[in-house]
């Protein structure tokens, strides 16, 4: 056989040890860009849109932040997966995955909604001003961050959760802790605005505990 064709075969991609860090740099993206809104927007859908007139200081960087932290987040969901390995099982792959994209969904997709009202405000403040383009658009940016954004993370925090407590990807009490993050998510969005912080919070710890166990490997001497 061809030395070219052998080489070919076992030719494999192996995940950069770097590569951990994208939860750690996910973490903080998202602090950035929820923190930022926060500061600006308020959490009452109702509102008449006074943000629009108060400056776009915090919002505009916070959009501009979003995609570094889905491309972050997509190299964190690859090393979770490379951590498995061949201990991955086919449905909670399946629930994993699907949960952390639509998730992701969510985020661009209210980031967006963002974006248009602002380009709309800039294009023609009065018109913007008490229409009922800005609040169809304002309700759907709620519902997708405070609603189905905040139960997809819950999902994909629990889905995490039991894979790691069944194949000690992480500590046990950081897989107990994800269950409860999750719980806080599902029923305390409903009564505090900054509950949605918790879930990068908890992605940092399972970042950290990644890279603590890569470096033991690293240093430990081959069996």
């Amino acid at each position: 056989m061809d030395d070219n064709k052998v080489g070919l075969t076992h030719a494999h991609l192996r995940t950069p040890r770097a590569a951990a860090v994208a939860g750690i740099l996910f973490s903080v993206l998202l602090f950035l860009v929820f923190g930022l809104l926060r500061l600006s927007i308020p959490g009452d859908p109702f509102e008449p849109g006074a943000w629009l007139q108060g400056g776009l200081t915090y919002v505009t960087p916070a959009m501009n932040l979003v995609p570094f932290a889905g491309i972050a987040f997509l190299w964190f969901v690859g090393v979770l997966r490379d951590r498995l390995g061949s201990r991955e099982d086919r449905f909670f792959a399946t629930v994993f995955l699907g949960s952390a994209f639509l998730l992701l969904a969510m985020l661009f997709a209210a980031a967006a909604v963002f974006g248009a009202i602002i380009t709309a405000f800039r294009a023609a403040p009065e018109a913007l001003e008490r229409s009922a383009a800005f609040h169809l658009g304002r309700g759907l940016a709620y519902a997708m961050i405070n609603i189905y954004l905040v139960k997809t993370a819950s999902v994909f925090m629990i889905t995490t959760s039991t894979i790691a407590l069944y194949t000690h990807l992480t500590p046990r009490w950081l897989a107990i802790g994800g269950y409860i993050i999750a719980f806080v998510l599902i029923v305390g969005s409903y009564y505090f605005d900054w509950s949605l912080l918790v879930f990068p919070l908890w992605v940092f710890l399972v970042s950290i505990s990644i890279l603590r166990e890569q470096e033991k490997e690293a240093t430990s001497p081959p069996s």
